[in-house]
């Protein structure tokens, strides 16, 4: 009796507690005095010392609301247009409220949005009760950014209702029970409600200083003294024992690039551009659903000791609507810097009778032990030194040409950046940099002669930034080498910590830190590498997104800009043969039966990612997954290897998390694109190859 007793006890409880849920509204949050001066000595800093100077008043004002409802709504999918309306017609009276070091009118919008939040998910759990009819014909739209707000309760009613069906049709089409389904997605969203009752004031502050920072500029940033004292400042937001830098993006914690040598990077499995939609602790510890969750409180789950493991759910940057999950085991470790050292290959080039060595040296970030040099270490390691070591082994080992593969390198040490360049260059200007009072200051190099005179390459992809963008411009300015891959990230820009409290002289951590821009990167042409980036001689195709991925991708990104070139002397001029160059490779293309392939994904890719509106139509569901099955069956039937199993389809649709999947299929994606990055490194070795056969890439002299 007791035993029974007990167990409805706890029936009841938890019933209780979901019908709590159900009908409660979540707590009801004001601000606090400390961040109303906060907010205000942030405005004063970024007013008077920010690169762009952009005053607090009426259009700023009206930019921070924008972006503040962006960041609580990305998907237009809580609030109602009645919300929308009171919330613009204070438009114009923040930048009044913030220099009064009044917060009520975020605080109200914010209110709002949970309040709204909560009424969502109870409906979305009581449309699991009675299930759907997949044989109408209706359509989803995925992606509402760019939809209106729904006028009315019925309206927004009618989204939810879609948006549960089509989160009920992809784990049916994964084969899921009817009864698991309502299992899972039950779960998933009363943990989804639950959230919105454990908010406190100080996330609602955090999300209105990013809305204002990031309206001033992208790489602008405001840090609470918990997030101040939680992230080391010199790499704000790397997560300590995996090595990622993350940032919210549409309810989802997005990888924005990965820390070299940190387990992360070094497991191959993760890449800029992927969701972390659950983490769980240990090697069967629960996965933790934290789609919708606040930064802070994933970074909170993913951090831990040394040597322990946690477990990402990853929604892979490439996958579709309904693409499948990753699982992702990772060992926490500290970052070594042997790990993240440069490394060198050697590639052979058959072209008819002739065949040519090309050594390639992956430089993952521009490193610098800052430390040893402060001690005087001789044995130092930099990325420079290492790289200089290399050049000298791939001379004695006879090389024809050298590829430099910056590729997910996001920059680091500009000093290094510098310093590579003088192996190649030698002595000369480097980059220029203007500061936010108009000063131009030219950086360069010392180094008397080149370490490696001959052919060279830089292969860059998309996640390729900052100090790696400097280095390749400038090979590209002074004629020294081709550029080749895909536009790069676009950031040219400065950034610099103030620590708001030392600004107040507050003798406590009171008022947090601003990370803002400072100053601005040119090339010795005269351009910038900021939002344009660095476009390469040779165009290969590449898997990023250019509206999520890069400078591009914020709509508020500085401008491009031209000031004077520095003097400098070109060491050669390589545009005379980039027509033969560009010929020779096109014939290759067509020809290539694994470059044909990369471009037929890459095409595929974009045609899923362009997709806004998907069918709620099971047939017409199960026949675009099908027509994506066939499509890599029929590769695998010209390779001879027989059927494909769907679990090796990188295209697969299912709406499993990632630990109720085989991993073999997580497997097989991972393959898919290391071999793909292989490809591209091969037609780059090639590109070099031929350039060397025309005899016109230019050894390096003194400038």
């Amino acid at each position: 009796m007791r035993t029974r007793f007990g167990l409805l006890l706890a029936f009841l409880t938890v019933v209780s507690s979901a019908q709590a849920l159900e009908t409660a509204s979540p707590p009801v949050l004001a601000p606090e005095e400390d961040q109303g001066k906060a907010a205000h000595l942030s405005a004063q800093v970024l007013t008077y010392y920010h690169y762009k100077k952009v005053p607090l008043d009426d259009a700023l004002s009206a930019k921070i609301t924008d972006r503040y409802i962006e960041l609580l709504d990305p998907d237009r999918s809580f609030f109602l247009q009645s919300d929308i309306d009171t919330f613009m017609a204070s438009k114009d009276k923040l930048d009044d409220a913030i220099y009064a070091e009044d917060l009520t009118i975020p605080f109200g919008m914010f209110n709002v949005y949970d309040q709204r939040f909560v009424e969502r998910m109870s409906y979305a759990r009581g449309l699991l009760k009675d299930g759907f009819d997949f044989n109408q014909k209706e359509d989803f739209t995925i992606r509402r950014d760019k939809e209106p707000w729904p006028k009315t309760e019925a309206e927004s009613q009618e989204i939810w209702r879609k948006r549960v069906k089509n989160d009920w049709l992809r784990l049916k089409l994964a084969g899921t029970s009817d009864a698991k389904i309502r299992e899972t997605l039950g779960k998933r969203y009363e943990n989804s409600q639950a959230r919105a009752f454990k908010y406190k004031s100080d996330d609602v502050f955090q999300t209105f200083m990013t809305a204002y920072t990031n309206a001033v500029e992208p790489h602008t940033d405001y840090f609470g003294v918990a997030a101040a004292s939680e992230f080391d400042i010199s790499m704000k937001l790397s997560l300590v024992g995996i090595g990622a830098v993350l940032q919210e993006r549409d309810e989802y914690t997005t990888i924005r690039e990965l820390v070299a040598g940190g387990p992360a990077q070094l497991s191959g499995q993760l890449n800029a551009g992927d969701r972390i939609v659950g983490v769980a602790q240990g090697k069967d510890g629960p996965m933790v659903d934290v789609v919708g969750t606040r930064l802070n409180e994933v970074v909170k789950l993913i951090r831990g000791e040394k040597d322990t493991v946690v477990r990402l759910d990853i929604m892979p940057s490439d996958a579709g609507p309904d693409g499948k999950h990753r699982l992702i085991t990772l060992v926490r470790d500290n970052i070594s810097l042997e790990k993240q050292a440069a490394k060198k290959s050697i590639r052979i080039v058959k072209d008819g009778d002739l065949t040519r060595k090309i050594g390639v040296i992956d430089l993952p970030t521009f490193y610098d032990d800052f430390e040893g040099r402060r001690r005087g270490d001789k044995n130092y390691r930099s990325a420079s030194r290492d790289v200089a070591k290399l050049l000298a082994e791939l001379e004695d080992e006879k090389v024809d040409g050298v590829v430099i593969d910056l590729r997910n390198n996001g920059g680091g040490s500009l000093p290094q950046a510098i310093e590579l360049t003088g192996l190649f260059v030698g002595k000369g200007p480097v980059l220029q940099q203007r500061n936010g009072e108009g000063d131009i200051k030219v950086d360069g190099n010392d180094r008397g002669q080149a370490k490696w005179t001959g052919p060279l390459a830089v292969l860059i992809n998309r996640g390729s930034a900052s100090a790696s963008e400097i280095f390749a411009a400038a090979i590209q300015d002074y004629g020294r080498g081709l550029v080749i891959g895909e536009p790069s990230f676009g950031k040219g820009t400065v950034q610099t910590v103030v620590d708001l409290d030392e600004q107040a002289r507050n003798p406590k951590p009171e008022f947090g830190e601003l990370k803002m821009t400072v100053a601005q990167f040119f090339r010795i042409n005269g351009g910038t590498t900021q939002l344009r980036g660095v476009t390469p001689d040779i165009i290969l195709p590449g898997f990023s997104d250019e509206e999520t991925l890069g400078e591009s991708s914020y709509d508020n990104a500085l401008p491009w800009l031209q000031i004077k070139p520095a003097r400098y002397k070109p060491l050669g001029d390589i545009k005379p043969i980039l027509p033969e160059l560009q010929s020779r490779h096109d014939a290759r293309a067509k020809e290539d039966r694994d470059f044909k392939r990369l471009v037929e994904d890459v095409n595929e890719l974009k045609d899923l990612r362009d997709k806004r509106v998907i069918s709620l139509n099971e047939t017409e569901r199960r026949a675009e997954r099908d027509r994506q099955i066939g499509r890599l069956k029929a590769r695998e039937a010209a390779d001879g290897k027989g059927s494909a199993s769907t679990t090796d389809l990188v295209f697969q649709e299912d709406g499993l998390q990632a630990d109720e999947r085989s991993m073999s299929a997580d497997i097989a994606s991972e393959k898919a694109l290391k071999d793909a990055k292989d490809v591209l490194l091969d037609e780059t070795v090639h590109i070099l190859s031929d350039a060397s056969d025309l005899g016109k890439v230019t050894s390096a002299k003194n400038n």
